[in-house]
Order: structure tokens, then sequence, then C-alpha cells
């Protein structure tokens, strides 16, 4: 459960892939269907295409290069872009993430995206759900060359930005980069229990968790 004291809340950091947009379409392009595709090239069973993949993922996970198009694009020898419109139809909004995202702009907190997806990545994801209507800026961390998981992120956004963590709500799907924003100083941190439709919700202590925006939606109307 989340109890935010929206008196207290005037800026409002939100991640996107799980938090604002379904994870599954993510979640089965790196597991399924780029490993389907590298097999094809390689002429390896699925299985030895998944197993190798996984390995690369592991020796990057939570830097910018996991994140980067072009670096696994030069890794896998593939057109990683245009494989993501293969499975584009799999883009689209969490069912409860819309009517969320107009009660926070309509409240006049400051509204801002902060995702670590690739520019490329993110500018597909507009095209595919017009996400970039409910706020007020957005922001892929390769423009500041450093991942959420880093420290060094938040100061870079922070300086850009210049949102006070005392009065900052920051919503993410990741309990690492939670810590990481917790670590930094920002005050008010909420995570995505269900970021992607097809899995069960995970069991969350470190921090006030939700699987639906509903009650917050309904919070941020009355307030």
């Amino acid at each position: 459960m989340a109890n935010i004291n929206w008196s207290q809340i005037s800026t409002v950091l939100i991640d996107m892939d799980g938090t604002i947009l379904d994870l599954h379409f993510d979640n089965h392009f790196w597991l399924e269907h780029l490993p389907l595709r590298y097999s094809e090239k390689m002429s390896i069973s699925i299985e030895a295409a998944k197993a190798k993949l996984k390995a690369d993922y592991l020796a990057v996970v939570g830097t910018i290069e996991w994140y980067c198009l072009d670096y696994w694009s030069q890794q896998t020898q593939m057109p990683i872009k245009e494989l993501k419109r293969e499975i584009q139809h799999l883009i689209h909004l969490r069912s409860d993430a819309r009517d969320f995202l107009l009660a926070l702009r309509a409240s006049g907190r400051d509204v801002v995206l902060v995702t670590n997806a690739h520019p490329e990545a993110l500018s597909l994801k507009i095209e595919r759900t017009q996400l970039d209507q409910y706020f007020d800026t957005l922001y892929s961390t390769h423009e500041f060359g450093v991942s959420k998981e880093s420290p060094l992120l938040w100061q870079r956004l922070q300086d850009k930005h210049g949102f006070d963590c005392d009065s900052t709500l920051f919503i993410d799907d990741s309990i690492e980069i939670l810590k990481s924003a917790q670590q930094y100083g920002i005050k008010h941190l909420l995570a995505i229990a269900n970021p992607d439709s097809k899995k069960a919700a995970a069991v969350i202590t470190d921090f006030p968790a939700i699987t639906s925006y509903h009650t917050l939606t309904t919070e941020l109307i009355a307030s």
C-alpha cells in the first residue's frame, strides 16, 4: 500500500517501462523475440541463443550499455531497432496509467518521465502510445551518460531539472533503481509490483508498492 501525502509533492518523476507501459513488450523482445532471430542468424538452437544472450545481458546489466540499442546492434550484429518494430503491437500503456497521468497533469504538479530507454526506443513508444502528452518533460538517461542505477544520474538530473528531493515522488518498478534514488535523497518513493501484465506481482517489502494506480488517481482527484 502507498500512503502518499500529496500536499508534500510538487514534482513526480516516473519511469516508463513497467511503470507507465506494460513491461511485457520488453520482456518478450529480449527473452523471446531477439533469441529467436539470433538463433536464425547464427544457425543455432533457440536454447543456445538464449544462453548466449543471457550471458551477454548479465555482463552489462544495470549499466547504460544494457539499455543502449546501438550497443546491442553491435554485439549481435543485428538490426535491433527494426526487430523491435516486428512486435511493436505489444507496446501499450498499463491499463490504469492513463487516468493517473491525466489526474497528475490536472493537479498542476511537474510530471517528468525519466527512463533508461535509448532515445530511439523512447521515440518508438511515443509513436505507439502518444505518452508524451502526459508529461511536462521527458528524459532518456542516455543524455546524461549514466543509468538510474548510478548516483551520478540523480546529481546530473537535478542539476538540469532542479527538483527538490524533499518534495519529489519517484515511481519505478526496479528495486535497485529505487534504492539508488533513496540513497541520493529523494524522499518519496513508490514501487510498481506488477510491471509485466503476463506475470504475477512481486512481493515488495523495501518500499511502498502498488499493483494499480486507481487509489492514487482517486486521491489526486479529491485533493
